[in-house]
């Protein structure tokens, strides 16, 4: 009997070069288009962040981390409270609700200032703080829901691709934004973005279907149970100094910010002086994003699950510091506009090609409270704290000028190097625990 080709093409394209699995199909899809609508919405209105920090001035970028960080030691106790007491298929989606109906309330405030001729730099900080927010909750959210339907053995297939529906989504979101805002105006992009996440909404409904049909005959507890997460509001804040192993994702997070912040200040410093239209200054970080996330793209979907399954989570995750040391002594020698945006845009590339999905895995290894409340933590207030840490010792260091500080930024990388490599023969240690003990 023949076979059937489109079969066949099917198998060959999915199975082959994306590792997919037949019934993994429709949920692969729906996470593709979740991360996708995520990250579209972000990077729509990302650059308006960049943009009207600068206009804020270079000098006020530390104090808008600082207050970014207090607002997240705030949230995340919060957000602790409301996952020990609902179940997820209630916050998951209204987490993202409330964002979208910030995003409105931004675009009326905006609109009116803009009418009415008034100063908007107040409203612009503000804005800073909030996006600064939003990133990390509904990105840590998202994985941390991946990370509950899926296996280790799935995530370690599947999250690159995954990953790449998010990297699609920022690439056209960043080219939306750099072709339109020019016409219509920073504040008119938040209602796109907005109508963008609320098609995420839909996708975690109907992955919702998918776990609860996939597991429908197991004794598991899935992302469609009506039991909470229960335990402490605080417990995403206790594992994580209770744990070796959440010290160093910490450790590695922390560096990471103190780099990724410098080169932030450096560029913000040279857009302030080189591009004096504030919408000609998002289009120039739009277009950073274009190109990061085209290169990301091409990562997440053709080489990171390659080189986790032949080299291990700890390579992997070392391939950012690595590359750090590199494109910080290139821009000791060059301190130049071209060159910190070129290294911007490769550092985030390797980043959200591999660290970022690689870091996900890692949790693969944790209990479900770990996955969503020490995840959540670490992704978000942990992750704004290494902000606050890096803008301020920056602000400092600023007077030894680029060159100065590009130097002293590559021993940190050297250790976060290290630090990922130890994370990944822990992880490989604590998955084979799991595996002799029986878990899946």
């Amino acid at each position: 009997m023949a076979s059937d080709p489109k079969l066949d093409f099917r198998t060959l394209l999915f199975g082959r070069v994306f590792s997919l699995e037949r019934h993994e199909y429709v949920a692969v899809a729906w996470s593709f288009a979740y991360f996708f609508c995520v990250l579209s919405s972000y990077y729509i209105i990302r650059p308006m962040r960049e943009a009207m920090a600068v206009g804020s001035g270079t000098d006020t970028i530390p104090y808008l981390f600082l207050a970014t960080f207090l607002v997240m030691l705030v949230i995340t106790p919060i957000f602790g409270w409301i996952t020990s007491r609902y179940p997820r298929r209630v916050f998951l989606p209204w987490i993202y609700l409330f964002f979208i109906s910030n995003m409105l309330i931004f675009w009326v405030i905006f609109g009116q200032m803009l009418d009415e001729g008034r100063d908007n730099i107040w409203l612009g900080r503000a804005f800073v703080v909030w996006l600064s927010i939003f990133n990390l909750f509904v990105v840590s959210v998202f994985w941390s829901f991946m990370v509950d339907i899926y296996t280790r053995e799935q995530g370690r297939r599947l999250f690159g691709f995954i990953a790449a529906g998010g990297s699609t989504g920022a690439l056209l979101g960043s080219l939306a934004t750099s072709l339109l805002v020019v016409r219509i105006g920073n504040h008119n992009l938040l209602p796109i973005a907005a109508g963008v996440l609320l098609i995420a909404v839909l996708c975690i409904r109907q992955l919702r279907k998918w776990v609860s049909h996939e597991h429908e005959n197991d004794d598991t507890e899935t992302a469609e149970t009506e039991k909470p997460l229960g335990g402490n509001a605080l417990a995403g804040i206790t594992h994580v100094f209770g744990s070796k192993y959440f010290s160093g994702i910490v450790v590695s997070s922390v560096i990471a910010n103190l780099l990724g912040t410098a080169l932030y200040i450096f560029a913000a410093q040279l857009v302030e002086t080189s591009i004096s239209d504030p919408d000609e200054r998002t289009q120039f970080f739009s277009n950073i994003n274009v190109a990061s996330n085209f290169f990301t793209l091409i990562g997440q979907m053709f080489i990171v699950r390659h080189v986790v399954k032949r080299f291990g989570i700890g390579v992997s995750l070392s391939l950012l510091p690595l590359a750090s040391i590199a494109g910080f002594i290139v821009l000791a020698v060059n301190p130049l506009l071209g060159v910190v945006a070129f290294l911007t845009a490769a550092r985030r590339a390797l980043g959200f090609s591999f660290s970022k999905p690689t870091t996900d895995m890692l949790y693969s290894v944790a209990t479900l409270e770990e996955q969503y409340k020490t995840k959540n933590f670490i992704d978000t207030a942990v992750y704004r704290f290494g902000d606050v840490v890096g803008s301020f010792s920056i602000k400092f260091m600023l007077g030894l000028g680029i060159t100065g500080v590009s130097i002293i930024m590559v021993p940190f990388a050297a250790v976060w190097a290290a630090v990922s490599l130890w994370l990944g023969r822990d992880y490989r240690r604590q998955a084979k625990t799991l595996k002799d003990s029986g878990v899946a």
